[in-house]
Parts: structure tokens; C-alpha cells; sequence
């Protein structure tokens, strides 16, 4: 009998792939906790995007932990820090409102493209995808870049 992946019900891709069935390429799997362990340009990219100075100097000594649940083509992503705890649920290719870390609401539209999911609102564009065992965002405002890497935990 096929696996099932733990996340949202579907078959694996390798069992899928030797069952000959249609799937989601392997590094499109998104789901499950990741653990941040770097960040390059988070200050800058806060200042960018007009974060309290308050909000700069607690986010920046904090490491998030980002939980993912996908099912079909919603996902659920929850932030985790010891300051606050963020949900977004979105589907592919559909616009939601999102929170920004300062409160500020936006509204998004994030899609899949290559095995990556790219989120594009007003004022920035983010790209997340796996590299090896890293799921790696890089978020772009302005002349900013602010790339985030994690491991599963």
C-alpha cells in the first residue's frame, strides 16, 4: 500500500513516482516545523517595511519556529516566537489577508512555481524553497534583501 505523507494525506513522491501517479515535486514538501537558525538583513529589511523600533530590537534577538500544514493546495503557516504567535492560512493563487509583525494587515497572493512558493503583496516579494535540508526565504523590499534559512526540527 502507497505511504501517505504525515502532513496532509498524500502519497509520498517516491512511492508515487514508482506508481507512475502525477505529484508535487519532492522539494515542494513544505510541511512540518522549522527551526530559523539564520538571518541576514532582518534589521534592515524591518526598517524597509516601517517596524516599530521596538519591534526591531525584540525580533532581532529572537529565532522563530514556523509550523506548516498544507492540505491540497491550502496551507497553514504559524510563526512561533516567545513575543507572539502569527497565523496565515492562504490557497495557492488566491489573495488573502495577511499580519504583518507590527499588526499591519496586507492582502497577498502567493503561488507555486518550480517547487517554490512565492509570495507578492504591495510593498515586498518573498520566495520560499528547499535547498537540501534548508527551507530558505528570501524577501526582497525595495533595495533590501532579507533571507531567512531553517531546519526541520
Amino acid at each position: 500500500m502507497p505511504t501517505r505523507s504525515a502532513c496532509d494525506g498524500r502519497m509520498t513522491t517516491r512511492t508515487a513516482n514508482i506508481l507512475g501517479q502525477a505529484t508535487r515535486p519532492a522539494d515542494m514538501d513544505f510541511c512540518g516545523t522549522w527551526k530559523v537558525y539564520s538571518e541576514e538583513n532582518l534589521e534592515a529589511f524591518l526598517k524597509v517595511m516601517d517596524a516599530p523600533e521596538m519591534i526591531i530590537k525584540m525580533r532581532k534577538d529572537v529565532k522563530p519556529v514556523f509550523v506548516i500544514e498544507q492540505n491540497g493546495e491550502d496551507f497553514t503557516c504559524t510563526m512561533k516566537t516567545p513575543i507572539c504567535t502569527k497565523v496565515h492560512s492562504f490557497t495557492i493563487g488566491k489573495e488573502s489577508q495577511m499580519t504583518a509583525v507590527d499588526g499591519k494587515k496586507f492582502k497577498c497572493i502567493v503561488r507555486e512555481e518550480n517547487g517554490k512558493m512565492i509570495a507578492v503583496t504591495e510593498r515586498f516579494t518573498s520566495v520560499r524553497e528547499i535547498q537540501g535540508d534548508d527551507m530558505v526565504e528570501t524577501t526582497t523590499a525595495g533595495d533590501v534583501t532579507f533571507i531567512s534559512r531553517s531546519k526541520r526540527v
